[in-house]
């Protein structure tokens, strides 16, 4: 009998055993992810549906809020010209912006994609610029640039052309910040590189072999292998293109006659500037649903033209 009740408490011991042990685990791991939480309640998801609170309210951080229901999002779709202004210049910008970015950044992934002496430090001094980012001092330095008597200008004094307002007109002011948001393509460079190493060579072999030109190659095989990472690229530029903020704030301030007044730098002014933090967290709340609506057409989209290698054929 001794023998028949060790053998029923031996299990129950060793399963109470492994209870404690597995609610230690789970202890340390809910200790672990603690800051995390703690850390994204407080400061994403509190601020998120605080700032959609004050969409509906008139605050100006010296009052308490006080609620006007759509007040704000009425007054912003039908009486505020500024506003429809900087969704024009921020489409504007989106339009050049990503596709020249998206450019430049295949154009040279392809030309470092190359087993050549040196090609690490080629692909370092190239991504340098990226590490920068959209920072104060290089915003400073490109507005130096195309300073009236900037580098740009200097230049062209050698070839007898005459001095070009790149920041005070508004035909080239845009522009500007388009060649700068192009010029900052290394990380996705970075990306398509990566993608271009994941192509199997003996594809391009076995259409050597068939006869392809370079160019048959390159749209048969690179594009279409080349197009999740591609799409990628495209969804993270367009989302970023819509937050441009830093430049067209450190350069232009978006003049002149508004030409460089991006969403973000109204959004910014209305909130810090003019205090109306409610008309700020409605203009917030409707660049969410623009750059949502923009990302999911993206995705919609993406079947026309995105080919997934394991579907066997474009993505459904």
């Amino acid at each position: 009998m001794a023998s028949k009740s060790s053998v029923v408490t031996l299990p129950a011991k060793a399963r109470a055993r492994r209870s404690v042990i597995s609610g230690r685990q789970h202890l340390a791991g809910y200790l672990f992810i603690a800051p995390w939480l703690i850390g994204f309640f407080l400061l994403t998801l509190w601020p998120i549906l605080r700032s959609f609170y004050l969409s509906f309210t008139e605050y100006s951080l010296l009052d308490d809020p006080t609620w006007i229901g759509l007040g704000n999002y009425e007054d912003i779709f039908l009486n505020d010209r500024i506003f429809v202004q900087s969704l024009k210049v921020t489409f504007t910008f989106v339009l050049l912006s990503v596709p020249l970015k998206l450019f430049f950044s295949l154009f040279v992934a392809i030309l470092l994609n190359k087993s050549i002496r040196g090609i690490s430090f080629y692909r370092t001094a190239i991504y340098f610029p990226s590490l920068i980012g959209g920072s104060i001092a290089v915003s400073v330095l490109w507005r130096n640039i195309f300073d009236l008597n900037g580098y740009i200008n200097h230049v062209l004094s050698w070839f007898g052309i005459p001095a070009v307002g790149w920041l005070s007109n508004p035909d080239t002011s845009l522009l500007t910040l388009v060649l700068l948001n192009a010029w900052q393509f290394g990380s996705t460079m970075v990306i398509f590189l990566a993608g271009l190493k994941q192509i199997p060579s003996d594809l391009y072999e076995s259409a050597s072999v068939d006869g392809a030109t370079r160019w048959r190659r390159f749209f048969h095989i690179t594009l279409p292998m080349l197009s999740p990472v591609m799409f990628f690229n495209l969804v993270l530029g367009v989302i970023g293109s819509f937050q441009m903020f830093t430049s067209a704030f450190i350069i232009t301030n978006g003049g002149p006659a508004n030409s460089t007044y991006m969403y973000a730098l109204f959004l910014f002014e209305k909130a810090f500037k003019n205090y109306q933090m409610g008309y700020a967290s409605a203009l917030a709340w409707i660049l969410l649903v623009i750059v949502a609506a923009l990302t999911l057409l993206n995705f919609a989209l993406s079947k026309y033209w995105v080919y997934y290698e394991a579907e066997g054929g474009r993505s459904k």
